[in-house]
């Protein structure tokens, strides 16, 4: 049996699906789910197999809900996004199910994860590039999600303070504290609107409204001083973006 999650916040989507799988008994829905929070929490709690899952969706998105999983389970997207975020993900997800799709279509996804057995499907690769261009659906750019131990936290972007690398990981710094993003510095500096973050450091990203005061410091750097009282090294080449956007 092939446990499996159907995660959608349209009902009709959701029974379009089951409607589907009746003619696939290997393959046990043991839950839906509306959003991606209670997505999330189903995944942790069942583990399942396979998702079908929805990427346009209130609170958090599917993209984002995945960001969050640990060991993200096969995926069959079922989604409204054009042809080429599709493309992007080929790589990455079981199939792609474009809304509204067919019997026939739905039945060709399901033998192509039929077919990967016995090694079983190939769970979705969180950190792939293709991953994070394809993932900026409306909305997302304007939002951090991020995981503290088992609660989700959804910060707004104008709350950001700086960001700063962390291993493999990005340091959201916010007035509440910092939160750990699994997402790499230059997919931030691609996604953050550059009007009002810059990232002056290899290391950091600040926001623009955040600063007080740029103060010398060894050679040719600075350091930016924030609100908070943070103190952020600025490089030549970092500087030479600060002025450009402060009109200096």
């Amino acid at each position: 049996m092939i446990s499996a999650l159907v995660i959608d916040d349209e009902p009709l989507a959701r029974m379009v699906v089951l409607e589907y799988l009746q003619d696939f008994p290997l393959i046990n829905v043991i839950q839906e789910c509306g959003d991606g929070f209670e997505g999330l929490k189903a995944i942790q709690q069942h583990q399942p197999d396979l998702i079908f899952l929805d990427v346009q969706m209130p609170k958090i998105n599917g993209f984002e809900m995945l960001e969050l999983v640990d060991n993200p389970p096969a995926v069959i997207f079922a989604t409204a996004f054009d042809e080429y975020a599709i493309k992007a993900f080929e790589a990455h997800a079981v199939d792609y199910l474009l809304k509204p799709f067919s019997k026939e279509r739905f039945t060709k996804a399901i033998e192509k994860l039929l077919a990967q057995a016995p090694a079983g499907p190939t769970p979705v690769t969180k950190t792939n590039p293709l991953l994070e261009e394809a993932a900026q659906s409306p909305g997302q750019n304007e939002r951090i999600v991020v995981k503290t131990g088992t609660k989700v936290k959804i910060i707004a972007v104008h709350d950001v303070e700086y960001l700063q690398a962390d291993d493999d990981y990005v340091s959201v710094v916010t007035a509440e504290g910092a939160f750990l993003k699994n997402k790499t510095m230059a997919f931030f500096e691609k996604t953050l609107d550059p009007r009002y973050f810059v990232r002056v450091h290899r290391s950091y990203i600040i926001a623009i409204q955040q600063i007080t005061r740029l103060d010398p410091y060894e050679k040719d750097s600075h350091l930016a001083i924030l609100k908070s009282g943070a103190k952020i090294p600025v490089s030549k080449t970092g500087y030479v973006k600060l002025k450009q956007v402060l009109g200096i």
